[in-house]
């Protein structure tokens, strides 16, 4: 190391702190929600297979009935008239905040542990409802 000047940060792979991996206004969104103790869980891990199954299966169009964002989750309305299904937040693709009347399509995945129900995934807004005021997810939420 001889005339070396060490790195004042030095980063692999292995260093990089999980928070700062892959920084999207929604991850920061979340994790602002985390430091404020709020129990919302970061998005479960899905192995390759899962994840390329559900890529690979249906795509199904729906309405959001109802989304807390305090709360981080809600549930949408199938087109095809089934069962609503629970929507999280960490399932949410774009910078928006679901309303009440938003159009979604999204990918459906069995939810976890018990595997019984279905729940929304790879949600993607098709048409956001006129007359209402939507959020991006890094804008201060009302109070």
């Amino acid at each position: 190391m001889s005339g070396e000047t060490p790195h004042k940060h030095n980063v692999t792979n292995d260093t990089i702190p999980e928070n700062r991996v892959h920084e999207t206004p929604l991850k920061n969104f979340i994790d602002h929600l985390h430091e404020h103790h709020l129990d919302i869980p970061h998005k479960r891990t899905r192995t390759l297979s899962e994840h390329e199954r559900i890529a690979n299966g249906p795509t199904f169009r729906g309405t959001i009935t109802s989304f807390c964002r305090n709360k981080g989750h809600g549930f949408i309305q199938p087109d095809d008239g089934s069962e609503p299904l629970f929507v999280h937040i960490s399932d949410i693709e774009g910078s928006w905040c679901p309303k009440e009347g938003d159009i979604v399509s999204f990918k459906k995945e069995l939810t976890p542990p018990r595997n019984v129900k279905y729940q929304a995934i790879h949600v993607h807004f098709v048409h956001l409802k006129e007359g209402v005021k939507h959020e991006h997810w890094e804008s201060n939420p009302p109070i």
